[in-house]
């Protein structure tokens, strides 16, 4: 299924899991099983509640929920290495790539992503994409993360697009109400491939 391009759209906004890698499932097992050892039940449900919250943030997040005291930095660094070490297992999100190669050199884009720059650009590395972007706003980029709109209107504001003119890709409820806020289109990829996430 095509992705349609909405014409009025002057630059493309990518977020990158679940959107242009299908790194969902990954992280998904690498939060289930660290957080596991906390005694901690990472459902999927509460998985795609948090989908979109940078790594650190994420373990707070955690602590309130379940009224726990854990270290975010312990937590977070055991699972981001277990989902580092399992990361070449993502496959590119077919629909999304399209649009990418079909739009590069043609119109501005960039990546906006909630995690770490380092494992951004790995991740773009091993589906053979980091050469299509020269712009990844990252976790450490910005102050205010997904709802917020920080991360896209950085994107915005490096290819010298107005947020109005820019079209954001998104799988995560977080993401899209970003994209929402910062008055930008959005298109919802999942509608456009198979989520496999806890199956």
């Amino acid at each position: 299924m095509m992705i349609d391009i909405d014409p009025k759209a002057k630059g493309l906004i990518f977020d990158l899991d679940g959107t242009i890698s299908d790194t969902m499932p990954i992280h998904y097992i690498a939060w289930r099983n660290a957080a596991a050892r906390y005694g901690i039940d990472f459902t999927v449900e509460l998985f795609d509640q948090l989908a979109g919250i940078p790594l650190y943030p994420t373990v707070e997040k955690l602590n309130e929920l379940f009224n726990k005291n854990i270290d975010p930095r312990e937590m977070g660094d055991a699972k981001e290495e277990e989902y580092e070490n399992s990361m070449h297992l993502a496959k590119p999100v077919e629909p999304v790539v399209e649009v990418i190669k079909k739009y590069h050199g043609k119109l501005p884009m960039s990546v906006g992503t909630g995690g770490l720059k380092r494992l951004a650009k790995k991740s773009l590395e091993l589906i053979a994409l980091d050469e299509y972007f020269d712009i990844v706003v990252a976790y450490e980029d910005v102050a205010n993360y997904k709802p917020h709109p920080e991360t896209f209107l950085r994107c915005a504001e490096f290819m010298g697009v107005d947020p109005a003119e820019c079209l954001v890709f998104e799988d995560g409820i977080l993401g899209i109400q970003a994209a929402k806020t910062a008055g930008m289109m959005v298109v919802d990829v999942t509608k456009y491939y198979e989520v496999t996430t806890g199956k």
